[in-house]
């Protein structure tokens, strides 16, 4: 009687070995991808409105007390700077959020007596030269109850960098004199 011993491989073949091997690559690398597009996603959703508008904050309880950003123009009359506490204080008026030339929405803004308006507070900073009368004013801070905004960051947008897209007759009209 001839035994004959029946040898075989064992089923580790290298496919199923490779296969095996790939999964967890590729399970992070769909992990990586979803928080990319989470990141991509809620960063776009949150930076979708750079700033909210005057009549917005002074008109909506809901933001007295919380830190927010809002724009408006400034009333070059209004401005008050004291250099011995480092104070600057000025009302901004509301530019509506829609309109074709920047310039010309800051003029009417600040000459519009019907525009919803709104004391700016600054403290510890020195006046800026672009704060002057129809700047854009882009302000991050807080409403407080007495209804003044106290800023701690004020960024300023000369009104003179609009002038390219300023209509003739508003330009003719001397309105950038002291700009």
């Amino acid at each position: 009687m001839s035994q004959s011993a029946a040898w075989q491989k064992p089923v580790n073949s290298p496919a199923l070995s490779q296969e095996s091997s790939r999964i967890p690559f590729i399970v992070g690398g769909i992990l990586i991808l979803a928080a990319i597009v989470f990141l991509i996603m809620s960063s776009t959703l949150s930076g979708a409105r750079f700033f909210i508008t005057v009549d917005e904050l002074m008109t909506d309880a809901i933001y007295v007390d919380q830190s927010v950003r809002v724009s408006g123009v400034v009333l070059g009359d209004t401005i008050v700077y004291d250099a011995q506490t480092l104070t600057i204080e000025f009302t901004v008026a509301h530019v509506p959020n829609e309109f074709d030339d920047l310039g010309s929405a800051l003029h009417l803004a600040a000459n519009n007596p019907q525009a919803t308006r709104m004391q700016v507070r600054v403290e510890n900073q020195v006046k800026p030269d672009l704060l002057r009368h129809e700047a854009q004013a882009i302000m991050t801070g807080t409403l407080g109850a007495d209804g003044v905004f106290h800023a701690t960051e004020l960024n300023l947008k000369c009104p003179t960098r609009f002038i390219e897209g300023m209509p003739d007759s508003l330009r003719d009209d001397g309105i950038l004199e002291g700009a």
